[in-house]
C-alpha cells in the first residue's frame, strides 16, 4: 500500500519539516541516507505516515516533509537509539539541521 502525505487542515497530525542546509557535492548523498533511513527504520516506527523529500535546484537544500500521527509519536522517534543512529550521520553531511513541526493552517489548490 501507498502512503502519501494528506495536507489537511481538519486533520490532527504532527508535520515535520526538517530543512537541511548540504554543499551541492553532497546533495545527493544526504538525500540517499535519508531514503534509506526512511525504508529501514523510520517507517517502522509507530505514528510514523509518511516522509517526503526535496531537492533544491540550487543543491544547497534537502527538505524533508514527514508526517506523524502526533507530535508524542515524534518524540518517542526522537529517543529511539535505531533512529538517532540515521539522524546523527545526516547531521555529519548536512552543514545545518533545522527541524520544526507545524500546524497545517490551510490549504489551497486549484479545482477540478
Amino acid at each position: 500500500m501507498t502512503v502519501t502525505a494528506q495536507i489537511d487542515s481538519t486533520r490532527p497530525v504532527a508535520t515535520l519539516i526538517n530543512v537541511f542546509t548540504v554543499s551541492p557535492t553532497r546533495q545527493s548523498e544526504l538525500l540517499e541516507l535519508l531514503s534509506r533511513a526512511t525504508e529501514e527504520t523510520m517507517k517502522h516506527q509507530p505514528g510514523f505516515i509518511c516522509a517526503n523529500f526535496h531537492a533544491s535546484q540550487d543543491g544547497e537544500r534537502v527538505i524533508n516533509y514527514a508526517q506523524w500521527e502526533s507530535e508524542e509519536h515524534y518524540r518517542a522517534m526522537l529517543a529511539n537509539p535505531a533512529a538517532r543512529v540515521h539522524m546523527d550521520e545526516a547531521a555529519t553531511i548536512a552543514t545545518d539541521v533545522q527541524p520544526r513541526l507545524f500546524h497545517v493552517l490551510s490549504t489551497h489548490g486549484e479545482r477540478s
